[in-house]
């Protein structure tokens, strides 16, 4: 990929804000039935329409 416009780029932050895990408070609140997101993405197997 060349250079980045400020669109894709504020696009590929969005993605890595979504790509964290849950916070450990909502874990505890759930009792564990809220362990992964379902936005989790891993970079090999999917890849984004940026």
């Amino acid at each position: 990929m060349g250079k980045k416009t400020v669109g894709v780029k504020k696009r590929l932050g969005k993605f890595l804000k979504q790509n964290r895990r849950p916070p450990v408070w909502v874990i505890l609140k759930t009792k564990r039935r809220v362990v992964t997101s379902p936005k989790r993405r891993f970079w090999r197997h999917t890849k984004l329409k940026v």
